[in-house]
């Protein structure tokens, strides 16, 4: 049982989350709710709850400056907001609360919520188990094995385990250092499609990073499921057992004996309305300014729930597994630091991103380095096209106007930046 105090208007966070709280077999205590921020500080003070929630009801400065006010405390800082603001959620993490979470969810996930951040943050919970406390050095990961949260879908917990370096992302970065872009030979007419792309996307990262819109269209038609791009992105991106950002699905059609199979390479659609990154407690994954999702390793906590918000699929977990565990060693070359994000994690230090979320992001580390994403160039049917559609005079930009682009799932409104010519 985690005791709480709440900022907020009476009676509000009881009656919003009323089998939280009320009754002999409520799974928490509500030991007081006050509007006023001065009174909340007093009484965490004396009260000393496992943990504080802020309802957001005044004005975004107010709000902040109550956060932080309360923050002084020892107990964590949750926001209740009745809608995701990237912004006031950058804001309130700045001034030191742990997690944003919409008033929406229901009493049973918030419930589940509160004892797992309660049992990692709080330091005067009673505990068995020391893991479970943070203590004798424990990382999220050991936090979710013992706790079960990440299938428990805990929206609260704060990340706990940082990268080797000890440093960690902002927010919502949009960063954009482009590394010195390779010198290609002078433009040809006829030339390849490849060549092409590769112009077009240095030309791109010479502009601010809000200004490009980077699309993929993969070619239906000449796809040939051979799963090279499967197999590239796995090398690229040192990605292990389980973690595939660009599966080939494959269909059979027809009847016996007149069948036929057809392939439908998957990658992370990158959509403009990403119903993954309003439902991340700790703002560990957010849409950047040129249209990638991304997800920072340092924040995010494993509980999964972006990869069912996911309607594509496109998101999966790192379980922590090698390919050569089990054998007399695990080969170097899966010790190896990943690119991704140019951050170098390492995931046989045993941190970061093991048990985090993980998937494509459009290989932005090659971007940088003015290089097509591996899957585009491993493809041996030229099926996969990639570039800057805000260049009017780029070939995606051609190819989305096209009458056989279409995209996956249109009617739910997600506008992914994918594109399938049939």
């Amino acid at each position: 049982m985690a005791r709480v105090l709440a900022l907020s208007p009476p009676g509000v966070v009881r009656k919003r989350w009323r089998s939280s709280f009320q009754g002999l077999n409520a799974p928490h205590k509500l030991v007081a709710e006050t509007q006023n921020v001065g009174e909340a500080s007093r009484l965490s003070l004396e009260l000393r709850p496992a943990l504080v929630l802020l309802e957001l009801d005044r004005t975004r400065d107010e709000s902040v400056a109550a956060c932080r006010a309360l923050a002084e405390g020892d107990a964590p800082v949750v926001a209740l907001a009745p809608r995701l603001d990237d912004e006031e959620r950058a804001e309130l993490l700045s001034a030191g609360a742990i997690g944003y979470v919409l008033t929406s969810i229901d009493a049973h996930s918030l419930s589940i919520a509160l004892q797992a951040i309660a049992e990692v943050a709080a330091p005067d919970m009673d505990s068995a188990d020391d893991v479970i406390r943070g203590k004798s050095g424990a990382s999220r990961a050991d936090f979710l094995r013992i706790t079960g949260a990440a299938a428990a879908v805990a929206f609260l917990i704060p990340g706990t385990a940082r990268s080797q370096s000890g440093t960690s992302t902002s927010t919502n970065p949009s960063p954009s250092a482009p590394g010195a872009m390779p010198t290609l030979p002078p433009e040809m007419a006829g030339e390849s499609d490849m060549l092409r792309m590769q112009r077009e996307l240095i030309r791109a990262m010479g502009k601010p990073v809000a200004e490009r819109r980077w699309v993929m269209v993969i070619d239906l038609r000449k796809c040939s499921g051979c799963d090279a791009c499967t197999i590239a992105c796995k090398a690229e991106n040192q990605l292990p057992p389980g973690v595939v950002y660009r599966p080939v699905v494959q269909e059979e059609v027809g009847t016996y004996p007149n069948v036929s199979r057809r392939f439908l390479p998957r990658p992370c659609m990158q959509c403009e309305n990403p119903p993954c990154t309003p439902v991340c407690p700790v703002g560990a994954t957010w849409r950047r300014d040129d249209g990638v999702i991304a997800i920072d390793y340092d924040k995010c906590i494993g509980c999964r729930y972006c990869l069912t918000a996911c309607p594509y699929s496109a998101r999966t977990t790192d379980k922590g597994e090698f390919y050569t565990e089990h054998t007399p060693a695990v080969q170097p070359y899966e010790e190896q630091a990943s690119p991704e994000y140019n951050a170098g994690f390492k995931r046989a230090d045993g941190g970061s991103p093991i048990g985090n979320a993980r998937k494509c992001h459009f290989c932005l580390h090659r971007l940088e380095a003015g290089q097509l994403p591996a899957c585009v160039t491993s493809c041996i049917g030229h099926a996969t096209f990639f570039g800057d559609a805000n260049d009017p005079d780029g070939l995606v930009a051609e190819l989305v106007g096209h009458p056989a682009a279409r995209r996956l799932k249109e009617e739910l409104g997600t506008n992914p930046r994918v594109y399938y010519l049939t």
